[in-house]
């Protein structure tokens, strides 16, 4: 089925009941609604600002629905973008939505345009008014590094997260930081659609956590809103008609980047967005998960994506996707063997014959890297190189690593120094 006119239609934020309603349509004919329930005490707030950081909400979440039919044109009933506003949505958009043209075989440089409705955005001068940090907890190994390198500095930390409140409860109360929850709410109707021939795929799915980061942010009076992305989200993926790929491109520097710029010329100066993990390596990271985290969480944390579906209400690893696979090859050199099976109910997903294809896929031997968020090729071989040293029999893995490559360099960022300085003096 074809529409003319993809519809930004409406937000309304209620306080009393800390509810935000968004509402999209095709045509008016077709809507849809998503919610978010803001779960916690909410501090005295400009009201200005905050409808500048539901605004960025509401044209990144409609990413949800505008995918099912992407041949629409776009059309703003309700909010404000001027020329740099749409130029990031534009791009957030298209390189954001790069997987879901390579699974549905459509053109990945499809221009996604926004239309502006105003001339200049003027970002709101409230400097001074917000402060401390709010640490993104997604339930795996990564944002539990930011915390306990984060933990016992003199910064104002809390933590705060989106979704799967029954998976990440022990976690939370494990973690035992101020935390604010967020629940969302989507349109369930895509599901129903998808079936009758709308087209579905992945998502920038970080770049919506990071536009409700903002809105927990100044809510919740906090300034930083902080993500644990490494140095690996930049990698591509694949390659597809010319244009690289990248299953990570919301969890990207690139992204990142492009954000921090939208809030500082178009919100405000006073929210921060960046990931403290940026400089290390996914092998670094895991063997700083070992030191501080590992046998703290081991019981209540979960990198495996399959455990944050919506169909799922508790903490597991299923042990045969490609997300597990890297984990526990991340870990290997650094956990006990016994230890490291044991979260995996006592498989060792290295010597599993029926993970030998994935591994293959990790290390660049054959295939394309898998469209999970795992590490880059020569972190999978370089983290397989120490393996092998504690499991003779993978040798028959052969590949190279660059000579001039570390795990334990540091690559760029851009987290202020202050934050910087604690998570390299770590």
């Amino acid at each position: 089925m074809n529409y003319e006119s993809f519809i930004f239609k409406d937000y309304a934020f209620n306080q009393e009941t800390k509810r935000l309603t968004l509402s999209y349509s095709f045509d008016n004919v077709l809507d849809f609604s998503e919610e978010y329930f803001f779960d916690f005490s909410f501090v005295d707030f400009d009201s200005r600002l905050l409808d500048q950081t539901i605004q960025s909400l509401f044209f990144m979440a409609g990413v949800s629905y505008f995918k099912a039919y992407p041949d629409a044109n776009i059309e703003i009933k309700k909010g404000q973008l001027d020329k740099e506003a749409t130029d990031f949505f534009g791009k957030t958009y298209r390189l954001g939505l790069g997987e879901f043209f390579y699974t549905n075989q459509l053109d990945p440089n499809t221009k996604i345009n926004f239309p502006s409705n105003v001339d200049r955005l003027e970002a709101i001068d409230t400097l001074g008014v917000n402060n401390g940090l709010l640490i993104g907890i997604g339930g795996g190994k990564d944002s539990l590094v930011s915390v306990e390198l984060l933990r016992n500095t003199p910064q104002n930390i809390a933590t705060w997260s989106v979704g799967h409140r029954p998976q990440l409860t022990p976690l939370v109360d494990r973690i035992g930081l101020p935390h604010y929850w967020v629940e969302r709410t989507w349109d369930r109707k895509l599901l129903d659609l998808n079936k009758r021939g709308a087209l579905n795929g992945h998502i920038p799915i970080s770049a919506i956590i990071a536009t409700v980061g903002a809105v927990v942010a100044v809510l919740s009076g906090r300034k930083d809103v902080v993500v644990s992305n490494e140095n690996s989200a930049n990698e591509a993926t694949l390659n597809y008609r010319n244009v690289a790929i990248n299953h990570q491109y919301s969890k990207s520097l690139e992204f990142e980047k492009d954000y921090q710029t939208y809030l500082k010329n178009t919100v405000s100066d006073n929210i921060e967005y960046y990931s403290c993990l940026r400089p290390f390596s996914e092998v670094a990271i895991a063997e700083q998960f070992a030191v501080s985290g590992f046998n703290k969480y081991h019981d209540v944390f979960s990198s495996c994506n399959r455990a944050f579906t919506s169909d799922s209400n508790h903490i597991f690893w299923d042990g045969t996707c490609p997300k597990c696979a890297f984990v526990f090859l991340a870990l290997t050199p650094f956990i006990d063997r016994p230890k490291l099976e044991n979260l995996f109910e006592g498989k060792n997903l290295l010597l599993n014959p029926e993970l030998k294809h994935t591994y293959r896929e990790l290390l660049g031997i054959e295939g394309s890297k898998p469209l999970e968020c795992v590490g880059e090729i020569k972190e999978s071989r370089t983290a397989m190189r120490l393996a092998i040293g504690i499991y003779p029999q993978l040798n028959d893995y052969s590949f190279d690593i660059p000579e001039d490559y570390s795990y334990k360099s540091l690559n760029a960022h851009s987290m202020p120094d202050d934050i910087y300085r604690v998570m390299v003096a770590n």
